[in-house]
């Protein structure tokens, strides 16, 4: 389980494909890892296999390369990063389980005045997931939503300090970007389905 507070960006220093996915080897600041522990990636929950002063490897299975971005990481590519919650720390962003729902484009960035506006095409089953000022993880950061401009579109709001402290700050029309929704919204959502056929 995470927050969505991003505690670190990471650099990818080497990639190789395995016949099970892909072995990420990423540049960080931890120096106390242990084997086995979570890091969320961009928002995907990966796993620890080895470490050392500053670095850890991670494997990505052929089901993670299905649903994210991750099949198209290279060398030099920047990775929000952040640890699993510990009981007792502080919930500063939402509830984040690291399970990536797919992946969104990005079909508007503009500036208005103290933040950068970033508009998503969402893919398709989130987007009834989303409502005005709730909860939504990209690429691992926890946003808010802004506003709904389009059935399947949702537009964040971004402020200065995120644009510096994660990736989203070199985001771009065209990119491609981790999208999670609310685990409160897919609970609610599961609960009344029965009850909406019924409508």
């Amino acid at each position: 389980m995470f927050t969505g507070l991003v505690d670190d960006v990471g650099t990818l220093t080497a990639v190789a494909a395995t016949p099970a996915g892909r072995e990420l080897r990423i540049a960080c600041r931890y120096t106390d890892l242990e084997a086995g522990e979570s890091i969320a990636c961009n928002g995907a929950c990966l796993t620890v296999r080895e470490h050392g002063d500053a670095w850890f490897t991670a494997s990505a299975v052929i089901t993670t390369l299905g649903r994210t971005t991750v099949a198209d990481w290279t060398v030099g590519d920047r990775v929000n990063l952040e640890r699993a919650l510990r009981a007792g720390d502080r919930l500063g962003g939402h509830l984040v389980q690291g399970h990536v729902d797919g992946v969104a484009e990005v079909v508007r960035v503009e500036q208005a005045d103290d933040a950068r506006i970033v508009e998503l095409a969402l893919p398709p089953g989130l987007a009834d997931l989303m409502v005005p000022h709730g909860s939504i993880t990209v690429d691992g950061v926890s946003l808010t939503v802004n506003a709904l401009p389009a059935p399947d579109r949702v537009e964040l709001s971004l402020i200065e300090f995120t644009l510096r402290h994660t990736t989203l700050g070199a985001l771009a029309a065209g990119g491609r970007v981790h999208v999670e929704g609310d685990i409160i919204g897919k609970y609610v959502r599961r609960l009344v389905a029965p009850y909406a056929l019924q409508g």
